[in-house]
């Protein structure tokens, strides 16, 4: 990891069956559905563990925690997210299970863009950018190669998905 980069934070096999299975599943409604009743699980295991692990850990998901500020709030709130290492960026994508609704972290993120990510045990201070054009849908295909279920999230939404980056700040 460089002084700027983020550390790797996957544990689990990718291409295990349990892993094929669960993708199958996630990209149905009902599995949807139960990934996100089990959010709250999820971000509990992930802060107390310092991001170390996760309940989608044993698939071999790259997992962070991002914290934004509330745009109305201005309270600090936690979300548990999947991602993807770009160089010294990370790229996270505003899915939100193919809801017709913006998640919330995105628009706290484009009200404030400053933020902190959790992985591997370490806590980061962040720059989020919104990315656009060409540049997201690259990295969407990215998103969807890694994990078919952001292929049915995008068929089920007729909003254009929210894709942003992030990068440390000293």
């Amino acid at each position: 990891m460089s002084d700027k980069g983020f550390p790797e934070n996957r544990w689990g096999n990718p291409d295990s069956a349990l892993s094929r299975f669960a993708a199958k599943f996630a990209a149905t409604k009902p599995g949807s559905w139960t990934i996100r009743k089990l959010t709250p699980l999820d971000r509990a295991v992930m802060e107390r563990t310092g991001s170390r692990y996760t309940v989608l850990g044993p698939l071999g998901l790259s997992t962070l925690l991002l914290t934004t500020t509330g745009r109305k709030s201005g309270q600090p709130r936690v979300s548990p997210l999947l991602y993807l290492h770009d160089g010294d960026r990370i790229a996270l994508v505003g899915s939100n299970f193919g809801q017709e609704k913006h998640p919330a972290w995105t628009t706290n993120l484009l009200a404030d863009p400053r933020a902190k990510v959790t992985l591997a045990g370490q806590t980061f201070d962040v720059i989020a950018t919104l990315v656009q054009g060409p540049e997201r849908d690259d990295y969407y295909r990215r998103f969807e190669a890694m994990l078919e279920v952001y292929s049915a999230y995008k068929g089920r939404t007729g909003r254009e998905i929210r894709v942003f980056t992030l990068e440390r700040t000293p």
